[in-house]
């Protein structure tokens, strides 16, 4: 019985790890997808905001920290306010949410 939890933990570890959302992959989705608008370092395009008249927060603030990947997966998949729906970060939103992650201050 002991042998077979094992395997059983070990095979749940697994496919836990094949499943955890790739920071590396995130950055480069994001690079390609989101930082044209949210800057390099998350902290807004200036003339990005300006043109669309939007207050854009800093993704490295608590205010966006604090929200649960859920949530920040929907903002990628489903948009918020004025952004509309990142159709090429969709697919790799758990990536992009993961990356977002290592600003955490």
């Amino acid at each position: 019985m002991r042998s077979r939890l094992i395997v059983f933990a070990l095979a749940a570890a697994a496919v836990t790890s094949i499943q955890a959302a790739d920071s590396a992959a995130g950055k480069a989705a994001y690079d390609k997808s989101c930082k044209s608008c949210h800057g390099p370092d998350g902290a807004g395009n200036a003339a990005v905001a300006k043109m669309m008249k939007v207050d854009m927060k800093d993704l490295k603030s608590a205010d966006v920290q604090g929200m649960s990947d859920d949530d920040l997966k929907k903002v990628i998949t489903d948009g918020k306010g004025k952004m509309k729906p990142v159709a090429s970060a969709s697919a790799s939103a758990a990536d992009v949410v993961a990356y977002l992650r290592t600003w955490k201050k």
